[in-house]
């Protein structure tokens, strides 16, 4: 990959893992061939790999993402689990 689209794309994102599973999908997508959404939505050169053109595609406004909660804010817990206790038979 190339390091000033992957510094750039950094920091138009602001975290690293998303900007993390933001391109793996979008590799994916290219990579999968077949119908008009998984062609290149930038000219990109021959030799560019498919994590460049997603970069780049990131970069160009092409693609996006959204940072939706998950209503767990920032840094809180996510609820956990009570085990269920069988009675004796």
């Amino acid at each position: 990959m190339n390091a000033e689209l992957t510094r750039k794309a950094l920091e138009k994102v602001g975290n690293a893992h998303v900007l993390v599973n933001v391109i793996s999908r979008r590799v994916r997508q290219l990579n999968s061939g077949g119908g008009g959404g998984n062609r290149p939505l930038v000219d990109a050169a021959p030799e560019m790999g498919v994590a460049d053109i997603a970069l780049l595609e990131l970069l160009e406004n092409k693609i996006g993402f959204d940072l939706e909660s998950d209503g767990h804010g920032a840094g809180s817990e996510t609820p956990k689990r009570r085990r269920s206790r069988r009675a004796a038979a």
